[in-house]
């Protein structure tokens, strides 16, 4: 063992896509349905293996620079995905669920700080606690940033590396109630207040149109048809498609076949008997004048037809604050169906009375000319691209660089965002732009994905490994009992005032209010955990923007828990 762990010392590389592969194969594995996460997985994975290594007398130490690097993507990564949603936050009903969040996170931070004050726990000690019972890894870097930066005087004797593996050592015990808690406070909140959660998502889902949650994904109706006809009636024999559509506006005319071949769809196209017309339009106007042109026959030429699917993002300010019913007698309504709506990066259920936001992402299929009204109608289409745009991508980590170089006077030092700040902002300012204009910075989900999971688990990983050689020497069944009730308490208590704030005091339906506990926790697994109690998706109506807001102070309390603690 030791020849092995004196080759992992000499290949760093090896070493560590070694952890990142084994806190992967961890993550995955569960029990009775709960499993570490591959982040968690990471801490402990790489603390083992230093751990076990200096054991055998051999020291696994990887470079800082690597570790702070793939922290800075990540962050960046971050900024991407919670723009939208963050921007979003700031009016309408959004204003309710960033409160909410802004509660719980204070509450967290609060409790973490106090805790570890009262306790005398080590330096280090509050920033892990934080990230581990908010279950936000990302404030493992903004604690360890606190002792870069020097915003915290370190005790005689103690050394970063030290402050490095108390932070690790305070995630990792923090962590596993962190994640299991939230989800059973979460899931058992509505009966703790004697209220029948799938009751009211029942009601909701009656009055505002949501699918529930058992519902098929894959339905035999669209709203849209289209069906091919054999011209017969000699009403129409020589007068041409314009005539046709004038007399008939709620058609569409998407091909006319002749003998075979097509012969095109333009106004001006003279209709001749044995024509086949394929016509496009809503099911009801279909059925409606079954004898216009003539009998209906299946033409697979004249029904070839290629349709359209395509992305549209809801920018134009007409349609912003409108409920999806009210578009229904638009003329591109009857030739689309909307097949997915997305916000701040999640999806969302689609209710009849489901208000549009700004930045929406809707996901629709149909022709390409009722695409391109629809396109026009609610923002502008955007065509998916596998492509990362580098170009933006290297702007805009610069622009969020030079943000962190700002510092401003406070508490008679200088105070700023940091690197890891700048970038989180840098992110949320490309991701508000690209999401309106769309013809730059595009940065697909997957690219945006390996930025976050990849970055957070590799700096996780480093973080694990350069914290084990000093990690049994701070460790003991004193501490780590101080850690987890500390712990415990910062993970319990919010969820709950956050309920009895939105049940209460703003009247939520507790089905909504499960999706914002979990949202102001920035944890989707509650969510998800409720949504399948319930049977339905109610939950994840409330999730979003309670998710982007808590996902960026939660990242940038990390940093103060160190501060205020210490």
């Amino acid at each position: 063992m030791q020849a092995f762990f004196e080759f992992l010392s000499h290949n760093p590389y090896i070493l560590l896509f070694l952890t990142v592969g084994l806190a992967v194969w961890l993550g995955r594995q569960s029990v009775a349905g709960y499993g570490l996460g591959m982040v968690a997985a990471a801490i402990i994975v790489g603390c083992g293996l230093a751990v076990a290594a200096s054991a055998f007398g051999v020291t696994l130490q990887l470079d800082n620079f690597t570790k702070s690097l793939f922290y800075y993507l990540f962050m960046y990564g971050v900024g991407l995905r919670v723009g939208p949603s963050f921007v979003n936050s700031l009016g309408g009903d959004g204003i309710k669920f960033t409160f909410l969040a802004v509660v719980s996170c204070v509450l967290g931070l609060g409790i973490t700080v106090v805790g570890s004050v009262l306790l005398d726990l080590p330096v280090g000690a509050a920033g892990g606690i934080l990230a581990g019972s908010q279950t936000m890894s990302a404030a493992i870097g903004s604690a360890e940033q606190a002792v870069a930066a020097g915003a915290i005087a370190l005790p005689p004797g103690t050394t970063p590396e030290q402050v490095s593996a108390m932070i690790a050592l305070s995630y990792g015990i923090s962590y596993i109630w962190g994640t299991v808690g939230i989800i059973l406070i979460t899931k058992y909140l509505p009966q703790w207040w004697g209220v029948d959660a799938r009751a009211a998502a029942v009601r909701y889902e009656a009055e505002h149109g949501v699918a529930s949650g058992d519902t098929p994904t894959l339905s035999g109706w669209t709203r849209a048809g289209l069906r091919a006809y054999r011209l017969e009636n000699p009403q129409w024999s020589g007068r041409t498609v314009g005539d046709l559509l004038h007399a008939n506006p709620e058609y569409r005319v998407v091909n006319v076949v002749r003998d075979g071949v097509a012969v095109g769809t333009g106004a001006d196209v003279v209709l001749q008997p044995g024509d086949v017309i394929a016509l496009g339009g809503a099911r009801e106007t279909l059925t409606e004048k079954m004898g216009l042109i003539g009998p209906e026959v299946s033409d697979r030429v004249a029904l070839d037809i290629p349709l359209d699917r395509a992305e549209i993002l809801v920018t134009n300010r007409e349609v912003v604050g409108r409920e999806l019913a009210s578009f229904r007698d638009q003329e591109a309504a009857n030739h689309v169906q909307l097949l997915g709506l997305e916000r701040g990066g999640h999806p969302m259920p689609i209710a009849r009375n489901t208000k549009l936001q700004r930045m929406d992402v809707l996901t629709v299929v149909g022709l390409r000319g009722a695409m391109d009204q629809a396109g026009a109608l609610f923002g502008r289409i955007v065509r998916p691209s596998t492509a990362t745009d580098l170009l933006t991508l290297s702007a805009g980590m610069i622009l969020g660089f030079l943000i962190g170089l700002i510092e401003f006077p406070a508490f008679g030092a200088s105070i700023g965002l940091g690197n890891a700040g700048g970038l989180l902002v840098a992110g949320v300012i490309v991701s508000s732009v690209a999401s309106r204009l769309r013809f730059f910075g595009n940065t697909p989900s997957a690219a945006r994905n390996v930025l976050e999971d990849l970055g957070l688990v590799v700096f996780v990983a480093i973080v694990g490994i350069n914290a084990g050689a000093s990690l049994l020497a701070q460790l003991t069944g004193v501490l780590a009992l101080k850690i987890f009730l500390v712990g415990f308490v910062a993970c319990s208590i919010p969820p709950v005032v956050v309920w009895a704030i939105g049940y209460h005091v703003f009247r939520m339906n507790p089905a909504v209010l499960m999706g914002g506990v979990a949202g102001a926790r920035s944890h989707s697994g509650p969510c998800r955990e409720a949504a399948v109690s319930i049977q339905s998706n109610v939950p994840w109506i409330g999730f979003p923007v309670a998710y982007a807001v808590s996902g960026v102070l939660l990242t940038v309390f990390g940093y103060f828990a160190m501060i205020l603690a210490y």
